[in-house]
């Protein structure tokens, strides 16, 4: 349960009051264990508030974590603290220049409702997850990140009329899977998206060879699927989330006046719970391990 940040590290007392030990590199290597180099391709609003949701679930693996966030040069961020993304971030080309990545997360992104060549990274995230496909262990795509990976499996997303936004309960379909195989048969997830992937099409890529489905909602359709190889995988939820971030979302949607704005379903705006926490612990749990397991390094 060990989380390896620099001694300043803006989160640092938040994670340890959550439970997660952090440690200093030069700790680290006293230690004498392989931890794992995961970068975390953040391109959530407000970068540093969404770090520490994150990072949670990673500090709670039994394996040392070394958190490498990278930076877009193709993206503005605009709702972020610039020195704190000069200070913490790295492009993908300083990430990878003297040591390899084990592992690669893309976070969700406000631009859903956008087609993908439409979005101003766009070009520069294609070139980073094709490298990673072939050089890391495993890229883990949450909502519009998995959106994204789907993409490059040649699988295109649909737009909403409304967005899916709640809380909804999911069925494991591959028990015998190394990462959703010791998840609940059913469990609940967040889901905060304006789009998705049509359940026929995805099941159509699956008989074709491309993907493997792993879980599905009756009312948010098929949410965490891999592709073939096992280098891609999918969750199209927010397993990361806190419950009050989706209050959050709702009522900033909701001043700013946008038309599809719905109140999330199965949540209680006065006092949100948290009924996805044990989802998210071990999926993060098994995906590492998967990562630790697998990387060649």
């Amino acid at each position: 349960m060990t989380i390896v940040v620099s001694d300043d590290y803006h989160a640092r007392e938040s994670l340890q009051n959550l439970g997660i030990y952090c440690i200093s590199d030069e700790h680290a290597q006293r230690q004498d264990i392989r931890g794992l180099r995961i970068g975390i391709l953040n391109v959530m609003p407000e970068v540093d508030k969404y770090e520490v949701s994150v990072l949670y679930p990673l500090g709670r693996t039994l394996i040392h974590i070394h958190p490498v966030w990278i930076k877009l040069q193709s993206h503005t961020y605009r709702k972020s603290k610039e020195d704190h993304v000069e200070r913490q971030y790295v492009t993908f080309d300083e990430a990878v220049k003297d040591r390899h990545l084990d592992g690669l997360i893309l976070t969700g992104a406000p631009v859903e409702t956008i087609e993908f060549n439409e979005v101003r990274y766009w070009d520069e995230a294609v070139d980073i997850l094709t490298y990673s496909r072939t050089n890391v262990a495993s890229t883990l795509g949450l909502c519009w990140g998995g959106l994204a990976l789907a993409k490059l499996l040649g699988i295109e997303k649909t737009p909403y009329r409304e967005k899916l936004f709640g809380v909804f309960e999911n069925r494991n379909i591959a028990p015998d899977h190394r990462v959703t195989g010791r998840m609940d048969d059913l469990f609940w997830c967040p889901q905060s998206r304006h789009s998705g992937i049509d359940d026929h099409v995805l099941e159509q890529a699956e008989r074709g060879g491309t993907v493997r489905l792993l879980a599905h909602s009756a009312d948010a359709g098929y949410t965490i699927f891999e592709s073939a190889d096992s280098r891609y995988m999918m969750h199209l939820g927010h397993p990361e989330y806190e419950a009050e971030r989706l209050v959050e979302e709702y009522l900033r949607d909701r001043d700013r006046g946008l038309k599809d704005v719905v109140r999330p379903v199965n949540v209680n705006i006065n006092k949100p719970i948290n009924i996805w926490r044990g989802h998210c612990h071990e999926f993060y749990n098994q995906w590492i391990k998967f990562v630790y397991e697998t990387t060649p390094f």
